[in-house]
């Protein structure tokens, strides 16, 4: 709180926050009254029960039968381990990219000795699967990673059409799903995906700190000849511990417990309501964005569940908006990325977030645009969300 005749108007910081980022994202207060609890020990039979519960959880979740491994760690780490446990040094291995994420598949598997083949795309364009075959015609690889959801653009692609192509060409496919997890329809199993990873920390509603990882039979059978060093990532380790419920090394348990929570509301909800959701609250953003008469970044149409990018109007950098509404009015978005720095700011709407959260960091963008210069007609892109959330069923 300013009091009067200590502080401008332009010296106000804002007391209350509103975290708007595809990820980390806002955590559920149930999913933190559950980290909040006393911690238990990780060999006694309290965190057995949750771990179980859990681990059958992420099964339904990823819509797989196969076993979902699960560390601490970040999202990369999960990608990691895909390289750890299914490339050798020297391997010719295919990357697919169109942005700050596809690019960290190529620079892990290089960290790991694969011989890349960096098939790469604009930044905010789409991959095709098309391309991706014929280059798999021409070239060969053992494993064809990509990105679902590639969130520094706001793209999201078709993993099927790239876990077909990696199939007929005999190589496996793997895909980063950190984002796209529980946002966005990702069948496993039924669309032939070898290796998903993903992490807590966005549309699973959970503090950063955990990954996770489905494999296929396929992919467990490369992983016995795969010649990577590991130690830490190595699947078969944890699958061995996740079997007597014993984890090999010590687990983050309060955050076990908060996920468990986060599943189960997930759950509760519905996949398929949380798929219809995120898609309401995109078209929402999207609506929003275009009635301050800015230009989108992402894609202007369904696919772009995840995260909204948009341009900031000619003269203005979008690191300095980004800023300006943390600082002033508590609503965190997120800058553009790599090549898009200072170009775009993205607005996150995976996890807990409803349409009045939507509106508010709409009412903060047109606030913080117009201080900054834009002329923007104030208080259209409210009503434009809400008309667009309530007159658009899925």
């Amino acid at each position: 709180m300013v009091i009067a005749g200590r502080a401008s108007s332009l010296e106000v910081v804002a007391e209350k926050r509103y975290l708007m980022t595809p990820g980390p994202t806002p955590a559920p207060p149930e999913v933190l009254a559950a980290i909040a609890k006393p911690v238990i020990h990780h060999r006694g039979p309290d965190y057995k029960k949750l771990y179980a519960e859990c681990l059958g959880r992420l099964r339904e979740i990823f819509r797989t039968e196969q076993e979902v491994l699960l560390f601490g760690g970040s999202g990369t780490g999960a990608m990691e381990s895909a390289v750890a446990n299914l490339c050798s040094p020297g391997e010719p291995v295919l990357v697919v990219s169109a942005g700050y994420f596809g690019e960290r598949w190529a620079a892990i598997a290089k960290a790991y000795g694969a011989e890349v083949d960096h098939l790469r795309y604009a930044w905010g364009e789409i991959p095709s699967a098309e391309e991706t075959a014929a280059r798999l015609r021409e070239r060969e690889a053992t494993a064809v990673f990509f990105t679902h959801s590639e969130t520094s653009t706001g793209v999201v692609s078709d993993p099927q059409a790239f876990a077909a192509a990696a199939r007929e060409a005999g190589a496996l496919s793997i895909v980063d799903a950190i984002s796209s997890l529980g946002a966005v329809p990702l069948e496993t199993d039924a669309w032939g995906i070898d290796v998903v990873a993903s992490g807590a920390q966005k549309a699973l509603m959970t503090p950063p700190g955990l990954a996770m990882v489905s494999a296929s039979p396929a992919a467990w059978e490369t992983t016995a000849s795969a010649a990577s060093p590991r130690f830490y990532w190595d699947w078969e380790r944890t699958r061995k511990g996740q079997a007597t419920l014993d984890a090999p090394v010590t687990p983050p348990v309060s955050l076990v417990a908060g996920l468990n929570v986060a599943l189960g509301m997930l759950l509760d909800e519905g996949l398929e309501a949380a798929f219809e959701r995120h898609v309401r609250l995109g078209r929402a953003c999207r609506e929003g964005l275009k009635a301050m008469g800015l230009e989108l970044s992402s894609p202007d149409d369904d696919s772009s569940a995840v995260v909204t990018a948009a341009h900031t109007p000619e003269g203005i950098d979008s690191d300095e908006l980004v800023l300006l509404l943390r600082d002033r009015h508590g609503v965190t978005l997120a800058p553009g990325q790599g090549e898009l720095k200072g170009k775009i700011f993205r607005i996150g709407h995976i996890g807990y977030y409803d349409v009045f959260d939507i509106t508010t960091a709409l009412a903060a963008v047109e606030l913080a645009l117009v201080e900054l210069g834009a002329e923007i007609e104030r208080g259209i892109a409210v009503t434009r969300a809400l008309e667009a959330f309530e007159h658009s069923p899925v």
